[in-house]
């Protein structure tokens, strides 16, 4: 069976726990602390990062939240995520790029280096600038993702694709860390809703961290 080595408040971590439940690929979770950077650990993936993906029996190892993926989308023909034509294609890989880019450089890296890593590592307090700048540049990313679904049914086109995964997962982490103000984003929080009540999203809403706690509306459907 596959082991997917990975952090719970990982973003690209999540991401791939949510391809491989909607392609049906039965896998175990082993907890990994990336800043441990231990000696097992940095054999698999020498730079040290969430996630990696491992088929022993196999001898298979898997790098790179993107490669993932990419992988399964290759070799299960079940809920196509980068589907279409070469050009839909295209726009499905430019905004799962957007988000694990921009939208992790901008806000949820930030976000989990304030909120969790100083917390959890260092034992410091954050830096309450940072986390206000991340929170205003979160909203706009909301306005841009309500922009695509005012002009489609799903972010990259008329069905669910790996870009709904990607963005998914980041606004996951960054509303777990409290970082995110969904008033005035309907066409968002309409979309985000629907996510959240997928089946393969429902066991991420269910996990804690230790000492960080989630707001109240976390893991509620309706946001209420």
């Amino acid at each position: 069976m596959w082991q997917l080595y990975q952090f719970p408040l990982c973003p690209f971590s999540r991401k791939v726990r949510l391809m491989l439940g909607e392609k049906g690929v039965a896998h175990e979770l082993v907890r990994e602390s990336p800043w441990l950077k231990r000696d097992e650990f940095i054999d698999l993936n020498p730079a040290g990062q969430t996630p990696v993906l491992v088929e022993e029996s196999r001898g298979i190892v898997l790098i790179d939240s993107s490669a993932i993926s990419e992988y399964f989308e290759e070799t299960i023909d079940k809920a196509p995520m980068i589907p279409g034509t070469a050009a839909n294609r295209a726009e499905v890989r430019r905004l799962v790029a957007w988000f694990d880019g921009r939208l992790h450089g901008e806000v949820v890296g930030p976000l989990l280096e304030e909120r969790m890593r100083k917390r959890l590592v260092q034992r410091d307090p954050p830096d309450t600038r940072v986390l206000r700048e991340a929170m205003k540049i979160a909203n706009s990313h909301l306005d841009y993702i309500d922009y695509l679904l005012d002009h489609r049914r799903w972010l990259a086109g008329p069905v669910l694709s790996l870009a709904d995964l990607t963005a998914a997962a980041h606004l996951s982490v960054a509303d777990y860390l409290g970082g995110i103000d969904w008033r005035g984003h309907k066409q968002t929080t309409d979309w985000y809703a629907v996510m959240k009540s997928r089946p393969t999203f429902r066991p991420l809403l269910a996990e804690r961290m230790e000492v960080i706690a989630p707001p109240a509306h976390y893991d509620k459907v309706d946001f209420f």
